[in-house]
């Protein structure tokens, strides 16, 4: 038995903040963010709009693309770092406001590897007996982001990605997936505040430390290298070359390392699913937000071969393939 996608659904808020709207809030420009980030604009969730709001209509979007209920689900994981509380999970309110009545509900924390290890979770449940899972990116980055440090505001947005995980006999379905980590470099990308470590505090407001903070040189260096490194891991499982890939689907974080790892795999543009000019780094939901839009897009058909790729805080990274 695999575990397949059985739909796709994706939401990203209403307001667009664009490049040229940041350059009134900080001292940067459009052509600095787009030429280093290959961003033009992003989303930003409105005011009273949090993480679940966003799972929401994504997940009912992946559910109608599967032509199932809610009240089909066994279980529902949402990915993200930016829920609605530090406790409940945002998957137990996802599961409430979609009526999912019988389905188990739980979050995962990886950053922008999220969406790939839920999915990975998924793929043993339902190879384990389970028959739908419900797998949810879901981040409001815009929370956690200080809009007066121009290196970081410039790069995330909001959004939500879904897909429905089913049992097939078929051949059709996931091959394989590959977690990695690394927690001596968790201080390249952190929220240093806010947590048991540094509870939240005057002191936490005060230094601003409730907020993303990079090591934007470093990062790129290690994402490059281990992108290239998982990917041609996850051919190698599979008995599989680059040349057979129909198309990849990487975590949207920046223009110049998917470019980088383009060129040392050899993949040309074709075959990538890009789309952070529009959305900007949404961590958990980039990738499944890519992989809705290429599916409605008919960039992704049956027997297609999918790769999805991701690399975040952690440090994580993450691969998943998969037979359409």
């Amino acid at each position: 038995m695999k575990a397949w996608i059985a739909g796709t659904g994706s939401y990203a808020p209403a307001r667009v903040l664009t490049n040229a709207d940041l350059e009134r809030m900080v001292a940067t420009s459009d052509e600095w963010i787009r030429e280093r980030t290959g961003i033009c604009e992003r989303r930003i969730a409105a005011v009273g709009e949090a993480c679940s709001d966003l799972a929401v209509q994504a997940g009912k979007r992946a559910l109608t693309a599967a032509g199932l209920a809610a009240t089909d689900l066994d279980m529902i994981l949402v990915a993200t770092c930016t829920g609605d509380y530090p406790l409940p999970a945002t998957a137990c309110l996802v599961q409430h406001q979609l009526g999912a009545t019988k389905a188990a509900a739980c979050d995962l924390s990886a950053a922008c590897c999220g969406f790939v290890y839920a999915l990975s979770v998924a793929d043993a449940y339902v190879k384990s007996g389970m028959r739908h899972v419900l797998v949810i990116g879901s981040e409001v980055m815009s929370a956690i982001i200080d809009w007066t440090d121009r290196n970081t505001c410039v790069l995330f947005g909001d959004g939500a990605g879904a897909v429905v995980v089913s049992a097939s006999d078929g051949q059709r379905g996931i091959l394989s997936t590959h977690l990695r980590s690394d927690g001596a470099l968790c201080e390249l990308i952190m929220v240093p505040g806010g947590g048991s470590r540094t509870p939240p505090s005057e002191k936490v407001l005060a230094e601003r430390l409730q907020y993303i903070k990079m090591k934007g040189n470093e990062t790129f260096k290690v994402a490059v290298r281990t992108l290239e490194e998982i990917a041609r891991a996850t051919l190698s499982a599979n008995g599989l070359r680059v040349e057979d890939l129909d198309l990849y689907v990487p975590h949207q974080a920046n223009v110049r390392i998917l470019k980088a790892v383009m060129a040392r795999l050899g993949l040309p543009i074709e075959k990538v699913v890009l789309n952070l000019d529009r959305y900007g780094n949404t961590s958990a939901a980039s990738i499944p937000i890519a992989l809705d839009e290429a599916v409605r897009e008919g960039r992704i058909k049956d027997g297609s071969l999918v790769m999805l790729g991701a690399f975040g805080a952690g440090l994580t990274w993450a691969s998943a393939i998969i037979r359409w």
